[in-house]
């Protein structure tokens, strides 16, 4: 790019140069825009298969409780 000595530069040939650049910026943000998007895209087939490989959680139940019911009982007497 050719460098410009904007100090020489009259207004107008300022303001073409502003609405230049501002054209390329934007022209430059939509292509990354886009380029973003189709990449989420991709990533988002993912998340999908993700969601549909889960399975419903199975309740579990506590492991401890059986053993920790039994240590707390005292034993009872047999009668004879």
């Amino acid at each position: 790019m050719a460098k410009n000595d904007l100090d020489s530069l009259s207004i107008e040939e300022l303001a073409a140069l502003r609405e230049s650049a501002t054209d390329k910026l934007l022209e430059k943000v939509s292509a990354r825009r886009a380029e973003l998007e189709a990449e989420l895209e991709k990533l988002a087939q993912y998340d999908r298969l993700a969601k549909k490989s889960q399975a419903a959680p199975v309740a579990k139940g506590k492991k401890n409780d059986e053993k920790s019911s039994d240590e707390t009982r005292e034993p009872v007497a047999k009668a004879a």
